[in-house]
């Protein structure tokens, strides 16, 4: 407020004060090396009159009497200075020490900035994704280049697909280990995105390597906000809603161009997509106090979360409670930090089939009979999508709860020890619930429930000393410690039909006339227990500095598990790393930073579940009972093991532009996945878990930072991150190709759509090429060995004869992250860009339903786009449905106001803002959605459950009937400080 008062008195004044003004000149340098410092700030203190200093560090001014002014520059501590009677004021700067040594989050430890060696990504609250976010991997999309985050159509009741660089595993854990104040394994869900303070994403090996097993993947590690020593108590209210609208609809025909390709009169017109679908409104509400004394602070935090989803009935009621307490005792060498979180979320699931129906079913139908029932045609594979939704039930509820306690005692100033306790438990209870009058289930079983539940429990126990000493001109610090680790989990599924009554729903499912009537095939019990999965591990490290500019770093962990074979349980994991500041020995001019880093590192994966190196057994009830083996004991079961090694330059310019530039390459081996041997003569084909094969990945990533702007009123950063990566399968157990990826029922089983070869690129979509369409309305494919005969079949897709080739590729070539921030005095504006670019995706709508089949065409609604062929009457999968989806998108804009709250006694702060997520998207791609699909879930017909262990790493590319439509969404939110 100062400033304005001052502004309108230099307005009321006018000449005289004019009169007064005389004109300064100075340069800025850096105080140690004498050095111009450019772009640097000069404003007159208490007012807006301000400039900046040229390439040579020289500036002009205009200042009244007694006027004092502040320099300031990026990575400088502010000087202010009173001009007095001088016309030349010559300011030399210091570094801001605290700046320079930004210290970042790793394993088990922190370090400055510049001295990390691995490649390691920081990002704070100030930099995350903004809007509408329920996921806190969605901080992170296209923020951390190599770092893949996709939520193919934004179901809120589904996380997203991250992936680290790439396909770091085949069958095991393919997403990055997350650890949540130090507790590893820790869950996402489990934690508020707004009670995050900072991410730190480990990307290579030698970084992640510290974490042996669990690293494979890469590291995310997430700090949650604390209280501030000596602070006081402050309380902060973040709300905001949120309205989701439909952004793509499935291209389908009208009821009056249905009409006229020859389709069913039903009496109706009937928009199906707009019947199951909504505007989605969503509220949150996030509460915060926190405070600090002398020797405790702390910080309590309350979130709300009503979320609804475009799909209707699809959404979440969420509340979570975190809590932290720190405290400091025995003169500071004890801290004592306490964490605890809790989050109860009830969920409806909804069924994402409706979408499904919703664009296949017929546009003259209604909705409901006269009498009131829903209107049902007895058809394969067609449902009334909005009876779907309004007659079954399908929701659930989860309560997670974690803490953790840490001890850190510093016995001298070199010598530290740090212990750390935690749990975490999850409990799940999901119902299903289909009534005897329900077409889609329940009709032909007089009704049919289900009811899940599973519960979990990890705990941790880990110590680690830490030791730090200097030597003439070497800083070393050294690190060992043990870590223990243990989980189980245990659950039931009841699934029974055969109702007196819909009215109980699943409730009732005690009343199922199963029970003592019907098949014993209609009676679904299962109930299951891990064995106690552990691992224990002893890691060390140690990082040398040299001459304040040469940084080597060395790990190791040893570490043994439960869930291998009983001679491959342990495994060592070492990892090295080497950096040198160029800069200092070169002290190029205009260059702020010039550092090279290479690092080198091993880690490890385990199998998704224990007992897959021990025989699987199973009963079965035909002919009085008997026990089978479903899956052979494998006890040579070991370690899936990936190296990597990392080169990397990290590099800042006129105290501007900064940036960091790394190129990878890793190499998987022995990696693991479940294995079903061919038959051959009388042989065994029982599957088993087996280290089946090696695969390799060469990748390179860029990370941009400009200041383009940096006026008293007005500030511009731009950066740009982008990654390519390529991976090939080096190493399989079947040593001739294969295809997977089913595209499914109805009329094309049996069809596989991915090639997966030795030697050859991951994720090749393999198909026919279309060539034209015959007299009967069935396409003709391409000779394209030139043999004189088309050999196009589906069976014949791996045939030496067969006309196959590739078509596209599932994973992107490049992938592109664009964030612009700018103020403008009280005025913030953010906006976020990002694309893919020379990725291919199935358009597996246009596949079943673009052909007009004049048979088919009477009872199922048809897909139109500007791809498809006239008189194509049969559906086959051909290059046809394979589509370059490229895509380039505004995916989040924010705009804000921070009112000035300096003359209150009630607010600290006070911020309105708007934001829009997918505002606008460019692509080619006549699907909903051109984002990658980066593993296949499986075809997944009429409501088939889905079973998460089934992801396949090897089929992407292909975009399934079942995804959620794609949403915009508008956000207006309020941030408030006491």
């Amino acid at each position: 407020m100062k400033k304005y008062l001052l502004l309108g008195l230099s307005l009321i004044l006018g000449a005289s004060l004019w009169a007064q003004e005389r004109t300064i000149t100075g340069t800025v340098t850096d105080a140690e090396t004498g050095e111009s410092v450019p772009g640097a700030n000069v404003v007159v203190k208490g007012t807006t009159n301000g400039t900046i200093t040229d390439f040579d560090g020289k500036y002009q001014i205009s200042v009244g009497s007694d006027a004092v002014l502040v320099f300031t520059f990026v990575g400088y501590s502010p000087s202010e200075v009173e001009v007095g009677n001088r016309s030349v004021v010559n300011v030399g700067l210091n570094l801001d020490v605290e700046e320079l040594a930004e210290v970042v989050v790793v394993g088990y430890g922190s370090q400055q900035k510049k001295e990390i060696t691995s490649s390691v990504v920081a990002l704070d609250e100030k930099e995350f994704n903004k809007g509408n976010i329920n996921d806190p991997t969605q901080l992170l999309q296209g923020k951390v280049p190599g770092l893949s985050v996709y939520n193919k159509g934004g179901d809120p009741n589904s996380t997203s697909t991250i992936r680290l660089r790439g396909i770091s595993t085949v069958g095991a854990n393919t997403e990055p280990l997350v650890v949540i104040d130090g507790v590893i394994g820790a869950s996402l869900q489990n934690v508020d995105p707004n009670d995050i303070e900072s991410i730190n994403v480990l990307k290579d090996g030698s970084a992640a390597a510290i974490y042996g097993s669990r690293g494979s993947s890469g590291v995310i590690l997430v700090t949650t906000k604390k209280g501030k020593r000596g602070g006081g108590v402050t309380a902060n209210y973040n709300g905001y809603v949120a309205a989701a609208t439909i952004l793509n609809e499935q291209p389908v025909m009208s009821a009056s161009e249905y009409l006229a390709a020859g389709g069913n009169d039903l009496g109706a017109q009937t928009d199906w997509q707009d019947e199951v679908t909504r505007t989605g409104v969503s509220n949150v509400h996030n509460i915060a106090i926190s405070g600090g004394a002398e020797n405790t602070t702390f910080r309590l935090s309350t979130n709300f979360r009503d979320i609804n989803g475009i799909l209707d009935k699809s959404g979440f009621d969420q509340i979570n409670a975190r809590a932290n307490i720190s405290h400091y005792a025995l003169n500071d060498k004890l801290k004592i930090n306490f964490n605890m979180s809790l989050t109860n979320r009830k969920s409806n699931y909804s069924f994402n089939e409706a979408l499904r129906y919703a664009a296949l079913y017929n546009p003259t139908a209604p909705v409901r009979f006269d009498n009131g029932e829903f209107f049902q045609a007895v058809l394969f594979d067609n449902f009334n999508p909005k009876a779907i939704l309004e007659q079954n039930i399908n929701d659930g509820k989860k309560k997670e709860l974690n803490f953790n306690i840490m001890a850190e005692y510093n016995i001298t100033d070199a010598l530290s020890f740090t212990v750390n306790y935690g749990q975490q438990y999850d409990n799940t209870l999901n119902g299903e619930f289909y009534p005897s009058t329900s077409f889609f289930r329940g009709l032909n079983r007089t009704g049919l429930a289900r009811r899940y539940t599973e519960d979990g429990r990890f705990s941790l126990v880990e110590g680690y000393g830490t030791y730090s000493a200097k030597f003439s001109s070497v800083d070393m610090t050294v690190s060992a410690g043990y870590s223990y680790q243990e989980n189980f989990r245990e659950g039931l599924l009841l699934e029974l039909g055969n109702f007196p009554t819909d009215d109980l729903g699943y409730y009732g499912i005690d009343l199922s006339g199963n029970r003592v009537l019907g098949l014993a095939s209609n009676v679904n019990v299962d109930s299951w227990a891990t064995p106690d999965e552990k691992i224990i591990a002893f890691f060390g490290r140690a990082n040398f500095t040299i001459d304040d500019a040469i940084f080597l770093n060395a790990s190791v962990r040893r570490e043994g598990s439960t869930k291998l074979g009983v001679d491959n349980q342990w495994g060592i994991f070492p990892a090295l790393g080497a950096g040198v500041d160029l800069n200092k020995y070169l002290a190029l001019t205009g260059v702020d930073i010039l550092k090279l880093r290479v690092g080198y590192g091993v880690t490890g994966s385990l199998p998704p579940a224990s007992g897959y190196s021990k025989q699987g057994v199973g009963y079965g009830f035909n002919e009085g009972g008997a026990f089978s083996v479903t899956r052979d004991a494998n006890p040579d079961l070991k370690w899936e093991e990936k190296t990597e090694i990392n080169l990397g330059v990290d590099f800042g310019l006129m105290s501007k532009l900064t940036g960091s530039v790394d190129v990878y390459t890793r190499n998987v081996s022995d990696f693991l996945q479940l294995f079903t041997p061919e038959a051959s003569g009388g042989g065994n084909t029982t599957p088993y878990w087996n280290n089946i094969g090696s695969l390799t990945t060469n990748g390179a990533e860029i990370s941009l930072n400009y200041d383009a702007v940096t006026t008293p009123d007005l500030t511009w950063t731009t950066g740009v991150v982008a990654s390519s990566y390529k991976s090939t399968l080096d190493d399989f157990i079947v040593d001739i190709p294969t295809v997977v990826g089913n595209l499914g029922a109805p009329g094309q089983n049996s069809t596989f759509m991915i090639r997966v070869a030795e030697g050859e690129d991951i994720g090749q979509i393999w198909g026919p090429v279309y060539d034209y369409v015959d007299e009967n309305g069935a396409p003709v494919m391409k000779d394209l060995n030139g043999d004189g005969e088309i050999v196009a079949d589906q069976g014949s897709a791996l045939a030496e004869n067969g006309d196959f080739e590739v078509l596209g590729n599932g994973l992107p070539a490049l992938e592109l992250g664009w964030t612009n921030q700018v103020t403008y005095k009280n005025w913030d504006f953010n906006a976020f860009f990002r694309g893919a670019f020379g990725h291919s995706l199935v358009n597996t709508y246009r596949a079943f339903y673009e052909p007009i089949d004049p048979g088919a065409i009477n009872s199922y609604n048809r897909i139109k786009s500007d791809k498809a062929v006239d008189g194509l009457t049969v559906s086959q999968f051909s290059s046809l449905y394979v589509e370059r989806a490229d895509f380039f998108k505004l995916d989040n804009v924010t705009v804000g106001y921070n009112f000035d709250m300096s003359n209150s006694s009630a607010f600290k702060s006070i911020r309105l803002y708007a934001n829009i997520q997918n505002a606008f998207v460019i692509t080619n791609y006549s699907g909903i959605d051109p984002e990658p699909v980066l593993q296949d879930r499986g075809a997944l017909d009429n409501g088939a459950r889905f079973d998460p262990a089934n992801q396949n790493v090897l089929a992407p590319g292909i975009d399934r009937r079942y995804n959620y439509f794609t949403a915009r969404t508008f956000t207006f939110g309020v941030n408030i400080g006491f």
